[in-house]
């Protein structure tokens, strides 16, 4: 099985199809390398499309440390995938945590980033949310390592934000929360102590975003309530930057509209290729 090692010595699984211009995906919480299966199915088409698991993820390594689960190892982890495969730069698309991942790599990689998509970043980041986003992942990940995987997901997998994904497609929900209900229970707590109950606010890193000059595309389904303040502020603050919205659409952008989310991004990410995603005229800017 192929594996990239980050500089801590954490292995990272992933897998790779197609050729042509790099594309890298980064998971949300809930998933793993198994849930952009849609895209790397439709990108590996044109594309070198790379998928994988985060450290706490088998068939990732899960490391005992609970310290080893922050932000910045998702982005620096990301970055040594890239670097593992010798791939100077590449195309980012991350979806929930992912994509603030994808955020942090236009903050502190921006050279390795060819464009930026981020779906379905910024939960909790709302100042009145903060603190009980905090609180709830806290109790989360002791529920994983009380509970197990499998059980959390019975409720986890029913937040609001998915209930849309499984009216809309109950097959794949279903597939969907499979997967997750897989999960190593250890490693989902500690991504939940170390990652999203510490991670800063999106709104923190205010005057980093706003010199952000990677092409970017912020993707939110309409239904994704925690996320769309959040993606509003990205396309505010961030010159380069486009911002699509689903309809009648919750978190799971990728695999609930799979179709739209693949024909969403191979646009943005031609027009970049094409050198036509050119930051926003200050013309089209209400004073």
């Amino acid at each position: 099985m192929p594996h990239a090692t980050t500089s801590d010595k954490v292995r990272l699984y992933y897998e790779e199809s197609g050729s042509g211009t790099p594309i890298l995906f980064v998971h949300e919480f809930a998933g793993d390398y198994r849930n952009w299966e849609p895209q790397m199915r439709y990108f590996s088409r044109r594309h070198r499309c790379i998928t994988y698991s985060a450290r706490g993820y088998t068939p990732s390594d899960v490391p005992s440390d609970p310290k080893a689960y922050s932000y910045k190892h998702w982005a620096s982890d990301a970055v040594a995938v890239l670097d593992h495969l010798k791939i100077d730069k590449a195309h980012f698309v991350g979806l929930s945590m992912g994509g603030y991942t994808v955020v942090q790599i236009g903050l502190l990689y921006p050279q390795r980033a060819l464009s930026l998509t981020a779906a379905g970043a910024g939960s909790g980041s709302e100042r009145a949310q903060t603190d009980e986003f905090r609180r709830h992942s806290r109790a989360l990940a002791d529920e994983f390592e009380k509970k197990g995987a499998a059980e959390v997901v019975r409720t986890y997998g029913m937040s609001p934000t998915r209930i849309s994904y499984m009216i809309k497609d109950p097959r794949g929900f279903a597939d969907f929360n499979a997967m997750f209900a897989s999960h190593d229970s250890q490693g989902s707590a500690h991504t939940m102590r170390g990652f999203q109950s510490e991670r800063p606010s999106i709104y923190d890193f205010e005057d980093g975003i706003r010199k952000i000059q990677v092409p970017t595309l912020i993707v939110v389904g309409d239904e994704d309530e925690p996320c769309l303040e959040p993606s509003f502020f990205l396309k505010k603050w961030i010159s380069p930057s486009g911002l699509a919205v689903f309809p009648k659409t919750g978190h799971v952008v990728n695999q609930e509209e799979p179709a739209l989310f693949n024909e969403t991004v191979a646009d943005f990410i031609a027009r970049v290729e094409a050198g036509r995603w050119p930051a926003r005229d200050p013309r089209s800017i209400r004073k």
